[in-house]
């Protein structure tokens, strides 16, 4: 069914990338784009280009074949290898995100806008195909919003995480990120980027979380909670099995969205102590190029976790 979805996907995406780019039409150089190409879910750097600046037409895929080799498939119309990095039949093909949101259409009608980050990841889509949002584009996208477009930020916190939330905001003010508190459970709406903080047990019941409860195939997380009150954090592999999990003291940094909104970020854990440590990793240091992060006590652990050999 999965193997379908992206099927029917690229049938869609030959349509439109057959375009071109068409209908952009020349505009104002952007600024300050960067294009990075890794695979295994970040796991593996395998380049990092910027410019300083682009031409005003510019898409995702002139970008890409301005700074690399690539090959296509379908009628042009889907990536096939970078730089001689191909997908596979196996369940392994080329995605694209800009500021941590997963590209919606066809990266030749996808405009750059300044500030944009784009990342190019090779990885299996074994457990789901659809990856709404990463966290590994920090500060992205709050600092140059999504399409162009810049959100308001909201910041929900639980009551007994107040050490967390002073570290959240202290963070986002650290990347000049205005975030307006409001309480836990009062929602972001659609046209807002939310970051809730809280434990798992005080958090669950909000709409990105009930995405990750579902697990990867709702929310494109690859970590859930187990138990009554959530005191475990199970993290998963790429096939979306469990790989490890972890007790008191754990926490998790994971974005996901539905198909009405804008991503919601969650800064969670097993326990208030779990909830700060992730708060403490908010960094861009610690996020880059991560699809979500888990942490315990001092350890940082990318998730998805790779799959044993």
């Amino acid at each position: 069914m999965v193997k379908l979805r992206v099927l029917t996907a690229v049938a869609s995406l030959a349509v439109v990338l057959a375009c071109g780019g068409c209908g952009l039409g020349p505009g104002a150089p952007t600024k300050g784009i960067s294009l990075t190409v890794s695979s295994a879910f970040g796991a593996r750097h395998i380049s990092t280009v910027s410019r300083s600046k682009v031409p005003g037409s510019e898409t995702v895929m002139r970008m890409l074949e301005r700074s690399f080799k690539i090959s296509t498939r379908y009628g042009g119309g889907f990536v096939q290898s970078i730089d001689g990095r191909s997908g596979s039949a196996n369940h392994t093909d080329w995605f694209y995100y800009v500021n941590g949101v997963q590209g919606s259409k066809g990266a030749a009608t996808t405009a750059v806008h300044a500030g944009d980050h784009i990342w190019w990841d090779l990885h299996d889509w074994s457990a789901t195909d659809n990856i709404p949002a990463v966290v590994g584009s920090f500060p992205e996208p709050f600092t140059n919003g999504i399409g162009g477009k810049r959100y308001p930020v909201t910041l929900e916190c639980a009551s007994d995480v107040d050490a967390a939330c002073k570290q959240v905001t202290k963070a986002m003010t650290a990347v000049h990120v205005p975030a307006s508190s409001q309480l836990l459970g009062t929602g972001s709406g659609p046209a807002t980027l939310g970051i809730v903080v809280g434990t798992w047990s005080a958090i669950r019941s909000e709409v990105a979380a009930e995405l990750v409860a579902h697990g990867p195939g709702a929310s494109g997380v690859y970590a859930r909670f187990a138990g009554p009150e959530g005191r475990a954090l199970q993290l998963l592999n790429p096939s979306g099995q469990v790989a490890r999990t972890l007790g008191a003291g754990a926490g998790l940094i994971a974005a996901t969205a539905d198909s009405s909104s804008v991503p919601t970020w969650m800064i969670t854990g097993t326990d208030p102590a779990g909830v700060l440590a992730a708060a403490r990793a908010l960094t861009p240091a610690a996020l880059h190029d991560h699809f979500a992060l888990a942490v315990d006590g001092s350890t940082r652990v990318p998730v998805p976790v790779p799959a044993s050999p």
